[in-house]
């Protein structure tokens, strides 16, 4: 199988193979070829793609010459016309939210894999590139915070008297909270944590940080790692528990997603106003209206000295590492998908069914209830 990688939009900086999986593509029968600078961006040259084994070329020969071709974003209608029936496609497609570009894939006979839609379970967790990449979005956060502060993160004790640390507070302990929550801590912050999950209060607390509980949360233990609808009255004794932590933080991080739904909005404007001039707000849900009332996505505005900093691609602002983890999920799907080196379209495994969306002219996506917010 030839598989083939294009070059992201000037707004995304990450690629979707990188050269140390190249090796390991070849021994399960996979040859790749690589348009030219796909991977400059992310710091992985041409040459490095050559001596991996991989062939380089122009987009119109990676597209005309490819089984399969992967991206990170959704691709273009430049790249989507170029396909012909049969060939693959495989990206972070949100076929949710997508529909209608789902839908025009689709009519070309294209067979597609979603990497959004692999199933949350512990046999995928290495081919889980919703959780690495989330990963990279939670570290890059708090060094956004870090650098946008006007404080220091830890105590310090000089000569000059004592400075208490920064406060934080994290809301939402799934992969991209849990590395908030360690990398803020290893830089001396004081971490709040709020979930609606209390199951998650252990691994909270072995981080070093303190779970804010609020009792009558509605079960979000199938949702894949998302937030879940709340009744009214959880949700004001939701809203009132985080005003009172996040009206005394000098660092909030936001990640709260209900799949199919906007984000949940947890931080009002009345509370921004009550938060110390210079303190920051990281809202890493703001692709979907962000969970701060005053987000607005890949902007980052001031209200009464407060930055609210809204980014939904932080990953991209990482590129050498997240195309490293990003690579190494498609390899080992992959590893998956084909045998004796060739593919192997089992709609009987779950991970295979759940990743691949569309085939033989048929949408075979089949949404969960969590996955439409349900």
């Amino acid at each position: 199988m030839q598989l083939g990688i294009i070059k992201e939009e000037s707004f995304e900086n990450r690629v979707s193979i990188t050269p140390d999986v190249i090796d390991a593509l070849k021994k399960i029968g996979i040859e790749v070829i690589i348009e030219t600078g796909a991977g400059d961006r992310a710091f992985h040259s041409d040459d490095q793609y050559k001596a991996a084994g991989a062939t380089v070329g122009s987009r119109s020969e990676v597209l005309s010459k490819s089984d399969l071709i992967t991206c990170v974003q959704f691709p273009t209608e430049e790249v989507s016309s170029a396909l012909k029936k049969g060939q693959s496609l495989m990206s972070l497609f949100q076929p949710v939210y997508n529909k209608d570009k789902i839908a025009k894939l689709n009519s070309q006979g294209l067979t597609l894999y979603s990497l959004d839609t692999i199933p949350r379970i512990t046999r995928a967790q290495s081919m889980d590139v919703l959780s690495s990449q989330a990963t990279v979005a939670g570290y890059k956060a708090v060094l956004l915070a870090a650098t946008s502060l006007s404080r220091f993160f830890p105590m310090l004790t000089t000569a000059a008297g004592t400075i208490t640390p920064t406060r934080m507070l994290i809301i939402g302990a799934g992969v991209a909270g849990l590395q908030a929550i360690a990398t803020a801590r290893r830089l001396g912050a004081v971490v709040d944590v709020f979930d609606t999950r209390p199951e998650v209060k252990e691994q909270v607390m072995s981080l070093g940080a303190k779970f804010v509980e609020v009792e009558g949360a509605a079960d979000a233990s199938q949702a894949g790692g998302y937030a879940v609808e709340q009744s009214d009255e959880y949700k004001q004794r939701q809203a009132e528990a985080i005003h009172k932590f996040a009206s005394k933080a000098d660092v909030i991080i936001t990640t709260a997603l209900i799949p199919g739904k906007p984000a949940p909005k947890l931080i009002a404007k009345a509370t921004v106003e009550e938060m110390r001039p210079g303190s920051v707000i990281v809202d890493l849900a703001s692709i979907m209206g962000g969970n701060c009332e005053l987000t607005v996505d890949n902007q980052t505005i001031n209200h009464k000295g407060v930055s609210i900093i809204g980014n939904s691609n932080l990953p991209s602002t990482m590129p050498s590492d997240a195309s490293k983890m990003f690579a190494k999920n498609i390899l080992n799907f992959l590893k998956l998908l084909m045998k004796e080196n060739q593919v192997n379209l089992d709609f009987n495994d779950e991970v295979i069914a759940g990743t691949c969306i569309a085939h033989n002219g048929e949408i075979t996506h089949k949404p969960t209830k969590a996955a439409l917010g349900e």
